[in-house]
């Protein structure tokens, strides 16, 4: 198989600034009420089957993260705040973010409410230097919203991204394309952004612990065992990244799943752990004011052998509540299993905008 990764001294080197927002729904929620702030607060609902949607950075030095279900959070953290999600409020705040990258370049892809990634190789400010337009950007969102965000500079999507994380809360960072490599090399698999448990455990099990091992492999070698992501595993591994910023993505469907270090064997185990998957899908779709008409559930058993199983409504789901029963009645089918699930996970596609102040009527985007 021939190379097909090119190195980026073969072509023009973008400048790409990732933007993350610190902590964003907690930083909202301190900024609006002045009592919160310098405490440990969770965004979500704090009842026995409620999950963490963020967590301020006072919480999270107890271990507290998103994703966790909100009885561990308190466990871990006694003196926890909860405080209702505002996605209005959110998702209200980041359009004002992205009116201030709109200034910048027209190349910006969204990827949540609080982060994007901006391509300013050719920018409106006429700028030349990226790791100067990132501080002006993240000081203009400063003086707009009242939040912190952080920032990476680099010359790929990969990279920019990893960047980001190095200084946060209120920083950035860059790599630069003659450091790009070596950053890779020394980076554990585990912390690659693509590269999700399940994948590095896998890895883990080939051989593969760092960026330095990833780039000894062969791509015939990496295509064989993780298929087209091999291809991308090839290229970062040598700090190659050829990603365009796509400032229309449409994304089709929005899904979670986990894979677990132990096997499951009982139903309500299952469900349990489904419950925090759901959370996180609901979130996305009450931050883009969408819903989706399919629900399906994916299970993985210990010899890897996978099914899906699928249920839609006509009206598209209207809660979390509703994704929840759907998939129970989804998962009863499964059982009892004659081995054990290693993997659960839940999309949810056909997705369509929700009217704003109904929940019963939807429209297509024309």
């Amino acid at each position: 198989m021939t190379d097909p990764v090119k190195s980026p001294s073969t072509h023009q080197i973008r400048k790409i600034i990732h933007i993350d927002m610190d902590a964003f729904y907690a930083s909202v929620e301190q900024r609006d009420n002045p009592e919160l702030r310098g405490l440990p607060v969770a965004v979500g609902g704090s009842e026995a089957r409620g999950v963490i949607a963020a967590a301020s950075y006072e919480a999270r030095t107890f271990g507290v993260h998103s994703a966790m279900p909100s009885v561990t959070a308190k466990r871990k953290c006694p003196d926890l705040i909860f405080v209702r999600p505002r996605f209005d409020v959110y998702k209200s705040i980041s359009a004002q973010i992205r009116e201030i990258f709109a200034e910048y370049t027209p190349l910006v892809e969204p990827v949540s409410l609080d982060e994007a990634y901006l391509d300013v190789s050719e920018n409106l400010k006429q700028m030349t230097i990226a790791t100067e337009i990132a501080l002006e950007i993240r000081q203009k969102i400063k003086a707009v919203t009242g939040l912190n965000a952080s920032a990476g500079i680099s010359y790929n999507k990969f990279l920019a991204k990893m960047a980001s994380d190095l200084n946060k809360p209120n920083g950035q960072a860059v790599i630069t394309p003659k450091s790009g490599p070596g950053f890779v090399a020394g980076l554990p698999v585990k912390k690659f952004h693509g590269v999700g448990p399940a994948t590095a455990e896998k890895m883990h099990r080939l051989g593969i612990a760092t960026g330095a091992d990833l780039r000894e492999r062969e791509i015939e070698f990496l295509v064989r065992h993780f298929g087209k992501s091999g291809l991308y595993f090839y290229g970062i591994a040598r700090g190659i990244d050829e990603r365009p910023v796509k400032p229309d993505r449409v994304r089709k469907s929005v899904g979670a799943e986990d894979t677990f270090a132990h096997d499951i064997h009982a139903y309500q185990a299952a469900t349990e752990n489904l419950t925090p998957l759901i959370a996180k899908v609901w979130r996305y779709c009450e931050a883009n004011r969408i819903t989706g008409k399919t629900i399906t559930l994916k299970v993985r058993y210990s010899d890897f052998t996978q099914i899906t199983r699928a249920r839609s409504t006509v009206r598209g789901f209207q809660s979390p509540e509703e994704i929840e029963e759907t998939v129970g009645v989804l998962l009863e089918a499964v059982f009892p299993v004659r081995k054990g699930i290693r993997l659960l996970g839940v999309t949810l596609s056909s997705l369509e905008p929700q009217v704003a102040g109904s929940t019963e009527q939807l429209q297509l985007t024309l």
